[in-house]
């Protein structure tokens, strides 16, 4: 009996140790720090680098440039990724674009991802051209502009610059249908550039959660690629660089000129969004009548002339994550 007592309570010990090493392992690993420009996360395509001079600066728009797989039918979409992701979040719409005969760009705004992060003065009319310099030199001279969150603030705005460029306009629950600056207190740089300082795991995987009305083991993976930002040794770079956007956002809308847009275009919103600005600077009163994506699609829709609205019932603000189908469903029918 004492004999098969000791052998049970060495076992329970070693699984204990072996608990405890993988969980240590695994703490470890999701700790290591990741460079501010993403030099050693993978992303879905090769990736290229355009070089741009900013205010005086060397700067490179990080970028992926996927060919149609078969059957090439001339036509090019051009994906824009939101305030808190990178072009590599894209993977699923790009493959199915391009099995459908796309010629697919996806730019890292200058910023963002693995593009460079300048202290400049941010504005969507220069990443609008940026962009289309990019383009440009890629011999494209035509695209479908498809963007999501804050990416549909900045394709509207590429739209309403470059209308003859612009095939189709296709918004993604986009922020920026509402302007934040009636509601929410303007938040100073300084102040906006240490609440990112202070970000923790925790934080940020609250946050990510708002995005989702369930949430998945694989949306992880943005939460971990946001905590190891904060590892690095270049962290306020990138955090000043979030601030500067953040202001950009705030202080730059676009939903006075829905109705200057001239392309046909497509808004597909997750019914169960409440993503907007400021979420921590307003009371719970004032919260409840921000990010209410039911009315704000419809009233966008009717702002923007012949504008199409697809709404999807029980999803957030990343369709193409949480109804990956009937986004490339839509997508592809709106293309074609």
């Amino acid at each position: 009996m004492l004999s098969s007592f000791k052998s049970c309570s060495l076992w329970s010990l070693t699984l204990v140790i072996l608990l405890a090493t993988t969980v240590t392992t695994l703490a470890y690993t999701d700790a290591e720090p990741l460079g501010i420009a993403m030099e050693n996360y993978e992303y879905p395509y090769p990736v290229e680098f355009f070089p741009l001079e900013i205010e005086g600066r060397d700067v490179r728009m990080a970028y992926m440039d996927v060919p149609p797989m078969d059957s090439p039918n001339g036509k090019t979409v051009l994906l824009m990724h939101g305030k808190n992701f990178f072009g590599a979040y894209w993977a699923q719409t790009i493959d199915t674009l391009a099995a459908a005969g796309y010629r697919v760009i996806v730019p890292d705004q200058v910023g963002f991802g693995k593009s460079s992060k300048p202290d400049i003065h941010y504005s969507f009319h220069m990443l609008a051209r940026n962009t289309r310099m990019l383009l440009d030199t890629l011999g494209v001279d035509s695209a479908a502009v498809v963007g999501h969150s804050m990416g549909g603030m900045l394709a509207t705005r590429f739209a309403l610059m470059y209308p003859e460029f612009t095939t189709n306009l296709v918004l993604e629950n986009p922020i920026g249908l509402e302007d934040y600056r009636l509601k929410v207190p303007y938040t100073p740089l300084e102040q906006a550039y240490e609440g990112i300082m202070g970000y923790t795991l925790e934080g940020i995987r609250n946050y990510h959660k708002t995005y989702y009305v369930s949430w998945q083991d694989e949306y992880e993976t943005y939460v971990r690629v946001h905590w190891r930002w904060t590892l690095s040794g270049e962290y306020p770079r990138l955090a000043w660089a979030s601030a500067l956007t953040f202001e950009m956002v705030y202080t730059q809308p676009v939903v006075y000129e829905f109705p200057n847009v001239q392309v046909p275009s497509l808004l597909v919103i997750g019914l169960e969004d409440r993503t907007t600005l400021g979420r921590g600077t307003v009371s719970p009163e004032v919260l409840a009548t921000l990010g209410q994506y039911p009315q704000l699609g419809k009233a966008t829709a009717e702002a923007i002339p012949d504008a199409k609205l697809v709404e999807l019932p029980q999803v957030g603000h990343i369709p193409h994550f949480e109804a990956t189908d009937r986004w490339l469903q839509e997508l592809l029918a709106f293309l074609d």
